[in-house]
């Protein structure tokens, strides 16, 4: 491959979801020659049927609890009957109406970030791209697949995501059955939904649709909800959610799931069956790497389709770089969209600073919301723990669960992860996120003001409870 430097970069960027976005943005920055292709939509799966859908679904679901909840505070909602004596209104849902919104809302987004492209000068191709070695593209833009171009690049960027994982004796079938992208079809609030899997997908459609009314069954393979992220943080939401009438299923395994007409039979591992309306499979990803020459080119692969990359986003092959679900780097649209930027400025020269694990934040949108950063374990890690029920902003709001968690190396006092259980929690670990970042001790957190009365206060308590660590010693 030779390079004419004569003439800007050309990069390709496979796929326009958050890392091949941000990617596109970054090499237009920088004055590349910029083409990305993309499928379905600028924004791909995670605006269009993953993430901005979700999300949007969830704050829907948070507004109707916090109507049902409202009374604790002393606002009651109330409708004068025909004695004249009040009587206490329903809250409606109008599934149909909300489902129409998120769509409308998701598609409105897209072509944000679509303009935003094209005002950058990125050009934007609507097909399927394929690897042809390591320095071309070919692009297949009819509806018959028959219409193709070839583009050559100096750089390619693979940002393909994934697809909802299905299971043979699972399968979605759109009305009963449904995959995470099928949930917008709905028009009317599920009587009784099954959630199989217990993961950040999972908990988060089951705390959704509880909060909007719906009977609703989580079937878990393992001992708690949300396995792997911070006990505590879990015994948190398993209250809430039993608290809000849920069904926790645990250390079982969903074996067959039946649409039986009217509704579904999810036989379980033990021989047992339940029966609900629907059931949504949230049982993980697969990669869309299949069938787009990434082993032609000679990109090393997993034995799960997941593409091999280092800290910089870069592959096997040195111009090719590959970023998102499809890698094996933590699936996390703003993982994806850090990679983007970096792997492109990799590749023209620019100074970068390599991923690291421990600096990501993130965030799992239930109620309440769960957000972690950097290490919450180790041998020579101190723990300091908060309990919202303590914080003068939590008690106006009528919160009465949830916590702040910063770890502390011992000795020097250095932030080195946090927990924040609370609502908007996504919001609150953002300091946290921060001083990780910047290596602060808890000395320095502490010193930082915030205002009185905030949930954020709860933070710098937690960082003066730390005080004198690297001599106490704890």
């Amino acid at each position: 491959m030779t390079f004419d430097f004569e003439r800007k970069q050309r990069i390709v960027i496979i796929g326009g979801g958050p890392g091949g976005y941000e990617a596109a943005l970054a090499g237009a920055q920088l004055d590349a020659e910029v083409t990305l292709i993309e499928n379905t939509g600028v924004g791909g799966a995670a605006v269009l049927t993953d993430v901005v859908p979700s999300k949007t679904l969830i704050a829907t679901a948070d507004a109707a609890r916090a109507i049902d909840d409202a009374g604790d505070l002393g606002v009651q909602f109330f409708a004068r009957g025909e004695t004249g004596k009040p009587l206490k209104p329903e809250v409606a849902i109008n599934l149909h109406a909300i489902n129409k919104r998120i769509l409308a809302l998701a598609g409105q987004q897209s072509e944000d970030m679509r303009d935003r492209l094209l005002q950058a000068g990125v050009r934007i191709i609507s097909g399927h791209g394929r690897l042809e070695g390591d320095n071309a593209v070919i692009v297949s833009t009819g509806l018959d697949g028959t219409d193709f171009d070839r583009l050559e690049a100096e750089t390619i960027i693979v940002s393909v995501g994934a697809s909802p994982r299905e299971l043979p004796t699972a399968a979605p079938d759109g009305e009963r059955v449904l995959t995470w992208k099928q949930m917008y079809n709905m028009t009317s609030l599920p009587e009784h939904l099954i959630v199989v899997g217990s993961g950040v997908t999972g908990a988060e459609f089951a705390s959704a649709y509880m909060n909007l009314g719906a009977k609703v069954t989580l079937v878990s393979s393992r001992e708690q909800v949300l396995p792997g992220e911070d006990a505590d943080a879990a015994k948190v939401l398993e209250s809430a959610f039993t608290r809000g009438g849920m069904t926790l299923l645990s250390k079982s395994r969903a074996d067959t799931v039946v649409n039986t007409g009217d509704g579904v039979e999810v036989t379980l591992s033990d021989g047992s069956v339940i029966s609900g309306s629907h059931c949504l499979m949230a049982v993980g990803g697969i990669p869309n790497t299949r069938n787009i020459g990434l082993e032609s080119a000679g990109v090393q692969m997993q034995e799960s389709g997941h593409i091999v990359v280092n800290r910089v986003g870069r592959t096997s092959v040195p111009n090719i770089y590959a970023v998102g679900d499809c890698t094996m780097l933590i699936p996390l649209a703003s993982v994806a969209a850090m990679i983007g930027r970096t792997a492109v400025f990799h590749a023209m020269g620019d100074g970068v600073i390599p991923f690291s694990d421990r600096k990501i934040a993130s965030n799992i949108f239930t109620t309440p919301e769960i957000a972690t950063v950097g290490w919450t374990t180790g041998e020579d890690a101190v723990v300091q723990k908060i309990d919202l029920a303590s914080n003068p902003r939590a008690k106006m709001m009528g919160v009465k669960h949830g916590f702040v968690k910063l770890y502390a190396r011992r000795g020097s006092g250095t932030v080195i992860g946090g927990v924040v259980v609370a609502p908007k929690a996504s919001e609150l670990i953002f300091p946290i996120a921060i001083a990780v970042d910047r290596r602060l001790t808890v000395d320095q957190l502490a010193r930082v003001f915030t205002a009185y009365p905030s949930l954020a206060g709860a933070i710098t308590d937690a960082a003066r409870s730390l005080h004198g660590i690297n001599m106490r010693g704890f």
